[in-house]
């Protein structure tokens, strides 16, 4: 099975950046990785995901503000959060898996998610 391990995340004030990562293991790494995240009693919601040789679908509500990017020869997928707002605070969890897409249903494995928080 494919392991992923998150990390960067953090709090900042509005308007600050932060970059997410997420390493993967024990695959090939050729499948679809996604960003997603869950706030306090809502359920979880696309961010942004990319494809194998860098196709990349972004969130309308983050589109312009988020970058996601992946490393293939690292196993790694990147999520560049500029303009972070208050509305942006969550648990945001890495995915992958051969039928993963925009909807998180999709995916088969899941990191363990990184908090990220914004104050005004």
């Amino acid at each position: 099975q494919v392991q992923l391990v998150e990390s960067g995340g953090g709090l900042v004030q509005d308007g600050g950046s932060l970059r997410l990562s997420c390493a993967a293991s024990g695959g090939a790494f050729r499948d679809a990785m996604g960003w997603f995240r869950q706030a306090s009693g809502k359920g979880r919601e696309f961010v942004a995901a990319i494809d194998w040789i860098g196709v990349a679908e972004h969130a309308p509500y983050v589109k312009g503000r988020f970058t996601i990017s992946r490393d293939n020869a690292k196993k790694t997928v990147y999520l560049q959060m500029n303009g972070l707002k208050p509305e942006d605070t969550a648990i945001y969890y890495c995915a992958t898996g051969p039928r993963g897409w925009n909807s998180a249903a999709g995916y088969a494995y899941w990191g363990q998610g990184t908090q990220v928080t914004v104050s005004s």
